[in-house]
């Protein structure tokens, strides 16, 4: 019989990842446009193309590592892909931010919280220095969450078979 180990921290890190990835994507497919020209603003050496793919690929890449961690669905592999994400990311806002470029990260729409674009706080929240520091962190718990679910498997057998119980097959001796 199988049994879920899985900690509630680990659900409610797993599932938050997992709505931001989704917030994020559903923000730049409603303007694909506005996204790719904020990539543009991160001045990274790649040809046109190369940009037009990201900014049509990258968030259907996040919507589906989104889903599949929001609905726990081969969530090992979605960590991973997301960890490479956020670690890309990380690279792209941090040479942004260590140019001073202005950049407005493309990621999230603060407005569904009230926040307007061009407030201070708006401001601080589209920052890349902010960018950078958030997705640092994002990083690390993708990244802490993959280590986890790699050690510690969600599923267990119980059983009480003795091999299983002692699977090097040596009884103990006392």
């Amino acid at each position: 019989m199988k049994t879920e180990t899985l900690h509630p921290l680990r659900i409610l890190f797993r599932c938050a990842l997992g709505a931001l990835l989704i917030w994020a994507a559903l923000g730049k497919l409603g303007n694909l446009q506005a996204f790719y020209n904020a990539l543009l603003g991160y001045q990274l050496p790649l040809a046109s193309p190369v940009l037009s793919a990201v900014a049509i690929g990258l968030p259907w890449m996040e919507l589906l590592c989104g889903l599949m961690l929001f609905a726990n669905f081969h969530a090992p592999a979605a960590l991973a892909w997301t960890a490479t994400l956020f670690a890309l990311f990380s690279i792209c806002s941090g040479q942004a931010w260590a140019r001073g470029l202005p950049i407005n990260c493309g990621c999230l729409n603060f407005s569904l919280f009230g926040i307007r674009q061009g407030s201070e706080l708006g401001n601080l929240l589209d920052s890349a220095g902010f960018a950078f520091i958030r997705a640092l962190v994002l990083t690390g718990v993708a990244a802490w969450l993959f280590r986890i679910d790699a050690v510690h498997p969600r599923s267990s057998k119980t059983t009480t078979d003795s091999s299983a119980a002692n699977p090097t097959g040596n009884e103990a001796r006392g």
